[in-house]
């Protein structure tokens, strides 16, 4: 199961390289009209994953992705660790004093870290190793806690036209390139292969949706429970053997 993983990006060419980093932070902080727009729209990620801490302070939590720091916006629960290699997203954060610890990769974090909840918000598309990454998931939360996760609904229709009619114009009138190959790059797994991931390491998997149906509409958010500890641990065996395998023919 899941042979298709780790993932692989595509390459990009040399003038996609060179303006990456400046398109990437302008359209997290929203410094275009585009990006403003789409996170206007994405709100409804950040409060369908702070949903279950409205009042609450007190709750253990683990962000995946935590970027420019965004969701400390819509929930002040504590302590809270991020995951995130790329500092210089967080750096000048307002809410940087909320974080209690960074780290740059999940594997740097010991199973006996525990959380409550285990928190993501527009990420999950871009993990390679997905599956690597839920599994540790399950090692990671206390009994009763839950992995709540949104996402764009990659691989849909309503998707492609929705970027391609907005930040798609923009980018092309800015750079003259073409944003889908940009999109392709990043956004390595659909959203049902998300869920199909979800699905085989937790048993109660709950999904909404910004729109009418998970094929026609914007965003999905997931709610994640009872962690397969089983299976998440075989499958962590079966990456350590591949690689111990790796290493030993060179």
């Amino acid at each position: 199961m899941f042979e298709n993983f780790p993932k692989k990006r595509t390459v990009l060419s040399p003038e996609f390289q060179k303006i990456y980093s400046e398109h990437y932070k302008n359209n997290r902080e929203g410094s275009t009209s585009a990006s403003s727009l789409a996170q206007k729209m994405e709100a409804w990620l950040h409060r369908k994953v702070a949903k279950d801490v409205i009042g609450v302070q007190d709750k253990s939590t683990l962000e995946i992705g935590a970027g420019t720091l965004n969701q400390l916006m819509y929930e002040q629960t504590m302590p809270y660790d991020i995951i995130e290699p790329f500092s210089e997203l967080y750096i000048n954060s307002k809410f940087k004093d909320q974080v209690n610890e960074v780290f740059q990769d999940i594997d740097d974090i010991a199973d006996s870290n525990k959380y409550d909840r285990i928190t993501s918000v527009a990420t999950f598309e871009h993990i390679i190793d997905l599956p690597k990454v839920v599994a540790k998931t399950c090692l990671l939360l206390n009994e009763s806690g839950t992995l709540r996760v949104s996402i764009p609904n990659e691989g849909t229709f309503l998707w492609k036209l929705g970027y391609k009619l907005t930040t798609g114009i923009e980018f092309k009138l800015k750079y003259g390139l073409d944003y889908s190959v940009l999109m392709n790059h990043e956004h390595v797994n659909t959203a049902d292969e998300i869920e199909q991931v979800l699905k085989y390491f937790y048993d109660n998997v709950k999904c909404s949706c910004f729109g009418i149906s998970r094929k026609i509409a914007f965003y999905r958010f997931y709610e994640c429970s009872k962690p397969g500890i089983e299976n998440a641990q075989k499958y962590l065996k079966s990456l350590d053997r591949i690689k111990e395998k790796t290493l030993i023919n060179g």
